[in-house]
Formats: C-alpha cells, structure tokens, sequence
C-alpha cells in the first residue's frame, strides 16, 4: 500500500504559528491601550456649558497625576496638570514640531534645578470645552512632558475632590 505524502503537516504548523502570533499582536495591543488608559485616563476630556460656565472634570492617573489629552495650536497633544509650574511647559522638541518661536533666555526653576529654558506664547491651548488664547509659554530644551502650568490654570477656577479635578472657566 502506498502512502499519500503529508503535506497536511507543515501547512498545520504554519497555521499553529500564525495564530500564536496573531495572538501575541491582539494581547500588546489590548494591552498597550489598558496602559495608556492608567497613564492618561482623559483622553477625550468632554465638558459642559451650563449659562456663561465651562466647566470640565478629570479624573487623576493610576500615578496620581493629572494627565489630559489638549490642543495647543491646533494639536492634539497629552499635557500633565501642574500647579507648581509657573507657566506652561513645551518640551523643545515638540516646540519645533508646533512651530513656536523661541525668545528671549531666561532662568526657571525645575524641579531638577535652574535650567535656561526660552520665553514664547501659545496662540490657543483647549481643554475639553475650555479655550484660551495667546497663553504665556516656555520651551524647555530638557523637558519630555508638557506641563499645564499657572499661566494657563491662573485663569480658571479649580477644585481638587477626591481623584477628580475640577476646572472652570467663566465666560463675560
């Protein structure tokens, strides 16, 4: 009796190995998205207008930080809430990929030291439904986060409660 060749074989153990790799891809994808969820967990921060009140709430990362997704001149762009920064924060290269113009040199203090960083202005940073216009700026050449500093939250009404942060914003 002769036997069929087996060309079943090879073919199933190419079948086994690509849905063991296509496994491996769907489980880093979903898995990559549960991370940025923890780190950024506004990522379509929403709002309500209620008369002349803006008003958006969010919710703080697994880290305890405030992390949103923004527009600063038209681009979206991931931006960390900070109380403590003066002014808000631009890495320098995102900066160049903005197109900001870099001013005069001045002296800040970071949390790592006094570094140069460069003086320059946001035409429009938005938060949810929050808007504002030629917003005071630095680029810092040392930077990799965007800090959402006074110079943007000094015109906003803002409240901490438990993991969520209010930000108001009153139109006149």
């Amino acid at each position: 009796m002769e036997q069929e060749p087996q060309t079943t074989r090879p073919i199933g153990k190419a079948m086994v190995i690509i849905a063991w790799i296509l496994l491996l891809v769907f489980l880093s994808l979903f898995f990559n998205k549960l991370l940025n969820e923890q780190r950024n967990p506004n990522q379509q921060v929403g709002g309500a207008v209620s008369g002349n009140v803006n008003e958006i709430v969010l919710e703080r990362n697994h880290y305890g930080h405030y992390v949103a997704t923004a527009r600063i001149n038209q681009h979206d762009v991931e931006v960390m809430v900070d109380t403590g920064a003066t002014t808000v924060s631009i890495p320098e290269k995102l900066a160049q990929q903005l197109g900001l113009k870099r001013g005069p040199a001045i002296q800040v203090e970071t949390a790592n030291g006094r570094i140069t960083a460069y003086v320059t202005r946001l035409d429009e940073v938005q938060l949810g439904t929050i808007k504002l216009t030629n917003v005071p700026a630095n680029i810092n050449p040392y930077s990799q986060d965007i800090l959402l500093g006074m110079s943007f939250l000094k015109q906003l009404e803002f409240s901490q409660r438990g993991k969520q942060l209010t930000l108001r914003q009153y139109n006149h």
